[in-house]
């Protein structure tokens, strides 16, 4: 996650609008897009006449540095709705955005030797403080990420305050290459991909035997920890989509098919067919915790944009569990997870774990209150574990906060593992009970839990 704060936001930020200048300069006729800073440097997307080539982004280069010689300053302009119309009348990009914004709200530009930009900043005060950038390299990348829309070329970048460290970031870009794990899949004779299948591993029997080796582990510490293995369909009518909230939240992600005049969605996730299997029978508070995991596949719509190799495809397997309990046992059931998390990282050497309190977004079902309980709860667990976190508000799963597991490659660079979601709205949304001590019908908790996450990005 990339927080506003980083010291190198303002930096690599303005670096991203002197490329832009400079490819304007360049290439006169150019549409651009939005350029934002992301993890380690910046990019920003333009449509232009032309393809443009390493020896392109050399000469994008050579007017950059011309303009931060020149210590031109960084200006921040607010101006009307119709002054924003009028200023990017020939952008069709920015039109665009300028539309969406609320007619009410100022509108924000930031100007640097001539060249201005729909901007809410940070900013350096002069282009002379972009001491050391390089361009990384240029892909295509559709307009906001959808297919449909118009493809743009899209120039990656890095900045930093010092040579030095531009030289030691350039030197990490050079022995990730030499770790990709792509070529190394290749070489290992592990898996393969096929346009005939995008973003689908073919995973070759050494690559499988890894693969397996993966779930004969889990599978010891489900014994272990007392979990129930299950196995669900792969296909649901819609109808259950929409009653677990997925198809007003998250339709765009999923794969659906038409049979017999119904509409069916491939599940990308478990925990309704979970919540189904769970009201299968009436339970008692004499079989909770009940805990049930499932490696069934999972299928998610990944733009073409965002998939590479095994760290992010279209079908995987996750070590998916969910456990329903009443709240007095979520406690002790998160403070069993974080021992199990524990246990396996240990093993893998994952010593550097950064753990992510994410909350409430602003798509999300269920009552406010509901919220408040499962937020307040995670964070008291956190907290009675001595566990040091960051919250990050807007993050969260659409159906409950979550607590999220980052961990560092070899070369530093932060991944995703496990994660573990308390869940209040799914057991309403499907009216999930158990008969209490005293013969009445309460409501369980759901707790959604992952600990390798993708076993495929594992």
């Amino acid at each position: 996650m990339l927080e506003q704060d980083d010291k190198y936001h303002a930096l690599r930020h303005s670096a991203a609008h002197i490329m832009a200048s400079a490819v304007c300069k360049l290439y006169p006729d150019t549409k651009f897009g939005i350029g934002p800073v992301i993890t380690d440097g910046f990019y920003y997307d333009f449509v232009l006449d032309k393809r443009l080539s390493e020896t392109d982004l050399e000469e994008i280069e050579k007017i950059m540095q011309q303009e931060i010689d020149q210590n031109l300053s960084f200006e921040k302009q607010i101006i009307t709705r119709s002054e924003a119309l009028d200023l990017f009348s020939d952008q069709p990009f920015k039109l665009e955005i300028i539309e969406e914004i609320d007619k009410n709200e100022a509108i924000s530009i930031y100007e640097h030797g001539g060249f201005q930009d729909l901007c809410a900043g940070p900013h350096v005060d002069s282009s002379k403080y972009v001491k050391a950038f390089k361009l990384l390299s240029v892909a295509g990348a559709y307009w906001r990420g959808d297919e449909k829309r118009p493809m743009m070329q899209r120039i990656y970048g890095t900045a930093f305050d010092s040579l030095k460290l531009l030289d030691n970031h350039l030197e990490l870009i050079e022995e990730a290459k030499k770790r990709d794990h792509r070529v190394l899949g290749k070489e290992l004779d592990l898996f393969f991909m096929d346009p005939i299948a995008p973003a689908s591993p073919f995973f070759l029997p050494k690559g499988t035997i890894i693969y397996n080796e993966l779930i004969n582990y889990v599978r010891e510490l489900y014994h272990q920890y007392e979990y129930q293995e299950v196995i669900t369909p792969q296909i649901f009518s819609t109808d259950l989509w929409k009653q677990s909230g997925h198809y007003d939240n998250y339709k765009d992600n999923m794969y659906f098919v038409l049979a017999e005049d119904r509409e069916f969605g491939i599940k990308p996730m478990n925990c309704p067919a979970h919540a189904v299997l769970y009201k299968s029978g009436l339970r008692s508070y004499r079989e909770l915790p009940f805990r049930v995991a499932d490696f069934g596949r999972l299928h998610r719509f990944e733009r073409s944009g965002v998939v590479q190799g095994l760290t992010r495809v279209r079908p995987f397997s996750q070590d998916d569990a969910h456990i329903f309990c009443t709240i007095d046992q979520v406690d002790h059931e998160i403070d069993s997870l974080i021992a199990m998390f524990k246990q396996t990282y240990d093993i893998f050497n994952f010593n550097d774990v950064r753990i992510a309190l994410s909350l409430r977004p602003d798509k999300r079902v269920g009552e406010e209150e509901m919220w408040d309980k499962a937020e307040s709860k995670l964070q008291k667990c956190l907290e009675d574990n001595n566990i040091n976190f960051k919250a990050f508000p807007g993050e969260g799963a659409f159906y409950g906060p979550k607590v999220d597991f980052f961990v560092p490659d070899a070369l530093g660079r932060e991944w995703q593992l496990g994660t573990i979601q308390l869940d209040f709205s799914l057991p309403e949304r499907f009216d999930l009970e158990y008969v209490n001590e005293d013969g009445q019908r309460s409501r369980p908790v759901m707790v959604h839990r992952a600990m390798l996450g993708s076993l495929e990005r594992f």
